[in-house]
């Protein structure tokens, strides 16, 4: 008990608070982007998800992401520590040698709640609740467990190649972003997708929510530091660094591009540089947050206007042209820009002269994508064939707010 550190726990339980606050901000952020119509359902998503995991990770959740590895072959946790059995407040030298293992346990847990969140962006209006419910139980079990160990976990394969991810690129980001592809293809279009006006309702809710992402994100990027060191304030500056850098890109081409500095492009712009610095936050310093910011503003950009005009798949809130593209840039720009002086326990990234890192890298990135997008489609598939993904036609119209919860937003 003597190695427990009062300054890091205190640190960490503050920086588990900031991750659950982004769970209701995603909830606002999405919100303001629906119709009025659906905007109680999407922020009802986000909490009862908040609800569901938190009890889901102490149950089996955190040790099939977190546990002995099973089986030896770096795939999944055993079921050693379920219902928390031996996670207390002795610290896991394995994981956080100076905070109470229970506190890295609730601090992976808000990890573990908002990345099935994320997702719901990408199939807004139109799904049944009861359906969500077991869908998010079975993806964060089957899908985010799993990716969780292979990165982060003791004896996780990626994590035996050398993987780095220091916050959550590719085990939030990344599976996220390409379960909403899988949903949005498989669910299929809104009524009316391209046809009829399906404008946000409410910018100003989805710039507050934009903003307490951000705010957020410090505990979500600092916090991965574990302790209440540099290492955090690096993580707390580049952060606060690559959001800006994303915002004014995305800015800039928007502005060129539609003669219009759209304050909608502006704060997604943000969210795509937080999501891209995201794995490389603990790995490279300020100069190289700006390139990896402004480059995620761009790229997403230009990802979510391709989607829109050469594609016909209805990712309502473009997740995966934001969190799927932004997150594997920032995977691969980790492999390009990461350096020993910034974090000794990581590796000199390509223009340092290491080559192995990017390989690592964009197989971390190629491995946890297709994972996600195939068993992410397996689980919708059988969904469909047994309870049904969307609502009636009918109630899809009315809207989700009556239908589903039967309450209004306004009144």
């Amino acid at each position: 008990m003597d190695t427990i550190n009062g300054a890091d726990t205190v640190w960490v339980l503050i920086s588990a608070a900031l991750v659950m606050l982004m769970t209701p901000a995603v909830g606002l952020f999405y919100g303001g982007m629906v119709r009025k119509k659906n905007v109680l359902a999407i922020i009802t998503q986000s909490f009862i998800v908040l609800a569901l995991i938190s009890i889901q990770w102490i149950l089996f959740g955190y040790s099939l992401a977190f546990g002995p590895d099973a089986g030896g072959h770096g795939l999944i946790g055993g079921l050693q520590w379920i219902g928390l059995n031996g996670v207390g407040a002795a610290p896991d030298p394995n994981y956080a040698p100076t905070i109470p293992a229970s506190v890295f346990m609730i601090y992976q847990a808000m990890f573990a709640i908002i990345t099935p969140v994320l997702i719901t962006g990408a199939f807004a209006d139109r799904m049944k609740f009861s359906t969500f419910i077991v869908f998010t139980l079975l993806w964060t079990t089957i899908v985010y467990d799993p990716i969780a160990h292979w990165v982060w976990g003791t004896g996780g394969w990626l994590r035996e190649l050398g993987v780095l991810d220091f916050a959550g690129g590719l085990v939030v980001h990344i599976s996220a972003g390409l379960a909403a592809l899988a949903a949005a293809i498989i669910i299929g279009k809104r009524i009316g997708f391209k046809s009829e006006n399906m404008a946000p309702h409410n910018v100003p809710m989805t710039i507050l929510g934009g903003i307490l992402l951000w705010f957020g994100w410090f505990g979500f990027n600092a916090g991965s530091a574990l302790t209440a060191g540099s290492l955090a304030a690096n993580a707390f500056i580049v952060t606060n660094t690559s959001a800006a850098a994303g915002a004014l890109s995305w800015m800039a081409i928007s502005w060129k591009h539609g003669g219009k500095p759209n304050a909608l492009g502006i704060v997604t712009g943000g969210v795509a540089g937080l999501a891209a610095i995201t794995p490389a936050s603990g790995f490279v310093g300020p100069l190289w947050a700006i390139v990896i910011g402004a480059g995620a503003g761009l790229l997403c950009y230009f990802a979510m206007h391709f989607k829109n005009k050469k594609t016909n798949i209805d990712d309502s809130l473009d997740v995966f042209a934001c969190h799927g593209v932004g997150s594997a840039w920032g995977v691969i720009a980790t492999g390009i820009f990461a350096s020993e002086a910034i974090n000794s326990a990581g590796v000199n990234g390509l223009i340092f002269g290491n080559y192995v890192l990017i390989q690592s890298q964009i197989i971390a990135v190629i491995a946890t994508g297709l994972y996600s997008l195939v068993v992410t489609a397996i689980i919708l598939k059988v969904l469909d064939a047994t309870m049904g993904l969307r609502v009636t036609d009918n109630e899809e119209i009315e809207g989700l707010d009556i239908t589903q919860h039967g309450e209004k937003a306004y009144v």
